[in-house]
């Protein structure tokens, strides 16, 4: 009987060895080929959902804020534009820096119910003017601000009431920690943070905007900047000012403290001020800073330039004698002083005395076109330029005469920024230099590489005993601070109404030197209409106004300055005037 061999199955017998290997590989030997399938299927199934799931995962994503994306990220790079340097004071107190507030924003294409929105949110936020954010509403834009620099709270409720398409951004916000001190020389940014007056403005000028424009002006990326202001000198001044504003019951009141060698403002007050939080106070036209934007006559402080004029001449003396017997008539005017003495006096006498007959003389002898050479080369006939973008152009005569020579030289018919005269006096007593003032901190290296010589160093050492000499017996008596050698020179101003001098309407000046022997500081105090009082007995002139305030300010600024007080001095007639090549 022979052996039977059972038959292969066909697919065994003729499947080819290499796909056999590859079914081994993947399934291995002896496997239930229906769970494997089964497994396979709960596989896909898993993937397929996963897959789902995300799809899912990223609408919802989308439904919250994908919409806005562009328009979020366009205005996150605006804001982050905006930052901007913080500012501080000479010593490093800030004046101003930025903080983070958040905005609240809308995206009308988002908004399901616009009318329950807008509802909603003005009742959240009272102060939302409902036709504003209704009119940003009812657009189609991706994007549109409801309302900058909302409180904490003002958001948190908001967000509560958990409306599609409103949301919040983060901004830079700038504020002002010293609010009214320093607000005139600050100035003050809109909205968006950009500078819009002072300091601020400057900065844009300076290429922040740029900065902004490209992206590059990140908190991390800018230095604070320095300022020549000393807040301790500036709050002084502002409280001394006050006083006197109150006490005199003055329109207006300011005041500069610049230091004569570098052209440094280290104080700048104009009152009434603003603080610069609240900008809406600085649209008042009674809040201009007086003291750059405004032009005025100065009065008998220009006396200052008509005598060191003459005396650089050589054409005079300190002994000099100028007929002041009577009034000095000129044509149909008649120029008289306040204080006649019926009699010669020398040119120190028209000084102390401060004799509008004697000035006017003196600037007859120069002649027109010295005097106008003379004003010009002290830099009073050309608008003023510094880091402050508001600046005033000084109103000179169109045509120039002799008249117009006689009344500018006792500060009639000619009018200045009180920031370009504190300029011209530095130049009188520094030694004869002219430097260009300055809000940013400066060294007297660098003061002495911009510097022009404008008088000789013997004229100015004449001035400043001029001004001390009228602080030992003249009209700068009452500002006399014992041990910090002040001088000075006083103004009063009949103010312009109407085409016609107002007797009772007047602005008072004072200027200021100290140490007179070697002159560190200026001081201008300036009283807007003040009103005589029974300490002044009845007077309005800047001697029993001006002049005592600023003594008060030398008196706390001194000590703030490192001015350390000389007793004991001898007067201005041996301490300058000996230093002095010449005495005539």
């Amino acid at each position: 009987m022979s052996a039977v061999t059972p038959a292969k199955p066909a697919e065994k017998r003729t499947e080819p060895w290499r796909q056999r290997l590859i079914r081994s590989l993947l399934y291995g030997r002896n496997v239930d080929r229906a769970a494997k399938a089964r497994a396979r299927v709960g596989l896909a199934m898993l993937a397929f959902g996963a897959v789902y799931a995300l799809i899912g995962g990223r609408l919802v994503m989308f439904a919250i804020g994908a919409d806005a994306h562009g328009a979020r990220r366009a205005a996150s790079q605006e804001v982050v534009a905006t930052a901007r340097p913080d500012i501080v004071d000479r010593n490093g107190a800030i004046l101003a820096t930025d903080v983070k507030a958040s905005s609240l924003f809308g995206e009308p294409r988002r908004i399901i119910d616009k009318d329950e929105a807008i509802e909603l949110l003005t009742a959240t936020v009272p102060d939302l003017d409902e036709a504003e954010v209704r009119e940003r509403l009812k657009t189609r834009k991706g994007f549109v601000w409801l309302k900058r620099e909302i409180t904490a709270k003002q958001q948190q409720d908001i967000h509560k009431l958990g409306i599609p398409g409103i949301g919040f951004l983060r901004e830079n916000k700038r504020v002002y920690p010293t609010g009214n001190e320093v607000a005139h020389l600050i100035g003050l940014v809109n909205i968006d943070n950009q500078g819009i007056a002072g300091m601020e403005n400057w900065l844009d000028n300076q290429g922040l905007a740029d900065l902004h424009r490209a992206g590059f002006a990140t908190d991390r990326l800018q230095k604070p900047i320095e300022l020549s202001v000393d807040l301790r000198v500036e709050h002084a001044l502002r409280d001394e000012l006050l006083k006197a504003k109150e006490k005199y019951h003055t329109k207006a009141a300011s005041g500069i403290v610049s230091n004569v060698k570098t052209g440094e403002i280290v104080a700048m007050v104009s009152l009434p001020d603003f603080d610069p939080n609240n900008p809406k106070e600085a649209h008042d036209p009674d809040r201009i800073n007086r003291l750059t934007t405004g032009v005025y006559e100065m009065g008998s402080t220009f006396k200052a330039f008509t005598l060191a004029m003459a005396l650089d001449s050589g054409k005079i003396n300190l002994n000099t004698s100028w007929d002041a017997r009577g009034n000095l008539h000129y044509g149909k005017f008649t120029i008289h002083d306040s204080h006649p003495l019926g009699r010669f006096i020398n040119t120190k006498e028209v000084f102390t005395f401060s004799s509008n007959i004697g000035a006017a003389r003196i600037a007859l002898g120069q002649g027109v076109e010295a005097h106008k050479a003379f004003l010009a080369k002290m830099g009073q006939l050309t608008r003023l330029r510094t880091e402050l973008p508001e600046s005033a152009a000084p109103l000179i005569p169109r045509r120039w005469g002799e008249l117009n020579t006689v009344t500018i030289a006792f500060g009639q018919g000619m009018s200045v920024a009180p920031l370009q005269a504190v300029m011209g006096i530095n130049a009188l007593v520094n030694g004869g230099y002219l430097i260009p003032p300055t809000f940013m901190k400066r060294s007297e290296s660098e003061a002495a590489a911009m510097a022009k010589r404008v008088i000789r160093t013997e004229t100015s050492d004449k001035m400043r005993f001029l001004m001390r000499l009228n602080a030992e017996i003249g009209t700068a008596k009452t500002a006399d601070v014992k041990g910090y050698y002040v001088g000075g020179k006083t103004g009063t101003s009949e103010k312009v109404i109407n085409g016609r001098y107002a007797k009772k309407r007047v602005l008072n000046s004072f200027t200021a030197i100290m140490p007179c022997d070697d002159p560190k500081y200026q001081i201008l105090i300036m009283l807007d209409e003040p009103q005589a009082i029974p300490e002044t007995k009845g007077f309005i002139t800047s001697g029993w106004n001006a002049v005592p305030t600023g003594g008060k300010v030398i008196e706390r600024i001194a000590p703030l300055l490192g001015v350390e007080p000389r007793f004991d001095l001898p007067p201005s007639e041996r301490l300058i005037l000996a230093a002095s090549r010449t005495t005539q």
